[in-house]
């Protein structure tokens, strides 16, 4: 068995085409039409609210230890996600301000960290997209081991290398590339039917269609409206 790190090929980047097209597309739409069993947990936003899409690029990190964070910064591309599983581990950071501003200079899309980060004001005035399980002020071991782009586990969703992923307000979502036209396609047809919702809404009626599917479904009617 060998006893050497694994260090696969770099993944392929999402076409342009359909990195621009989820720039559009809020992740409960994606979430939705994922059966709403897929995505991110836990993770929370560090940065300015900068939308994050781009095409993973994971790290294994031994927890506390940041040594394949290094490696990886050398070998992303412009439009790379650095995914870090982390273990979920907060007692030191995986990455801080001095891997922010190299990451940026190498045309990184983002980080998604199942971990903690630290500098923790570098990033909240910055439009890098940094979504991370906590912070801490301990800076990381360099000793390994690790692993790049292989499957990794963040948030309690398996994210492989390649996956696009799309993050905003509302939390993150990962899927294939293979996915992505078709779900794309589901998430605008989601839209087009909560605006329809919207202007139900917006007329006062107290019976509504959208309402009304959901109560007949299950059994149940509506209620009377109050005197």
């Amino acid at each position: 068995m060998s006893l050497h790190p694994h260090v696969s090929t770099v993944p392929t980047l999402a076409d342009p085409a359909l990195i621009e097209a989820l720039q559009s597309i809020v992740t409960p739409h994606l979430s939705d039409n994922l059966d709403r069993l897929s995505g991110i947990r836990g993770l929370t936003p560090h940065h300015d609210g900068t939308k994050l899409v781009g095409t993973a690029f994971t790290v294994r990190c031994r927890p506390g230890d940041n040594l394949y964070v290094y490696q990886a910064l050398t070998l992303i591309r412009h439009g790379h996600v650095l995914v870090l599983e982390g273990g979920g581990h907060l007692d030191n950071a995986l990455i801080g301000e001095l891997i922010k501003l190299y990451a940026q200079q190498r045309g990184c899309a983002g980080f998604v960290v199942d971990g903690a980060i630290r500098d923790v004001e570098a990033f909240a005035s910055d439009s890098m997209p940094c979504y991370a399980r906590g912070a801490v002020h301990r800076g990381p071991y360099k000793h390994g081991p690790g692993a790049l782009n292989v499957p990794v586990s963040v948030g309690g969703q398996v994210v492989n290398p390649g996956d696009i992923v799309v993050g905003d307000a509302d939390g993150l979502v990962t899927f294939s590339q293979t996915e992505a036209e078709p779900l794309i396609a589901a998430a605008r047809a989601s839209a087009r039917k909560e605006v329809g919702i919207m202007e139900e809404i917006a007329t006062g009626a107290h019976h509504q269609r959208w309402l009304d599917a959901v109560l007949s479904a299950q059994g149940l009617d509506y209620g009377r409206e109050s005197a």
